[in-house]
């Protein structure tokens, strides 16, 4: 390795995780690219560092979870179409779902189609959250 090359090796062992999400976020703008998450655990095992400053790695979530909280009386029958669209619930089925809540409606989902769920949901007259 060049003489650069081990100078820049040395200081990015001496900078905080922080520091380098800084640096990767700044690389990603300057040159166009993108770096997936598991570049950045890659790169703390490389180093051998995991977070000398107490820092760990947080893995980003990829399933969640859409909650069904509370359904307002008068929305109830939007609801549940909402309900039976999303599952393969029938209608009675539905109408025992929502007996007691909070309830998931849809679990282990992408963020995206746990949105779209939840959108549904509230323009219905539910109140969702996502976990």
């Amino acid at each position: 390795m060049s003489t650069t090359t081990n100078e820049i090796i040395e200081k990015l062992k001496s900078i905080t995780l922080l520091e380098a999400a800084e640096l990767v976020s700044q690389i990603e703008e300057t040159f166009g690219v993108d770096a997936s998450a598991s570049v950045g655990a890659n790169f703390v095992q490389a180093t051998g560092d995991s977070g000398a400053t107490g820092q760990e790695t947080i893995e980003e979530k990829t399933s969640f979870d859409v909650i069904l909280e509370d359904v307002a009386s008068d929305k109830r029958v939007a609801v549940l179409k909402v309900i039976r669209n999303l599952t393969s619930l029938g209608l009675k089925e539905a109408k025992e779902f929502t007996t007691s809540l909070p309830k998931a409606v849809k679990e282990s989902i992408s963020k995206e189609e746990a949105e779209t769920a939840k959108q549904q949901l509230e323009e219905a007259g539910a109140t969702v959250k996502i976990q």
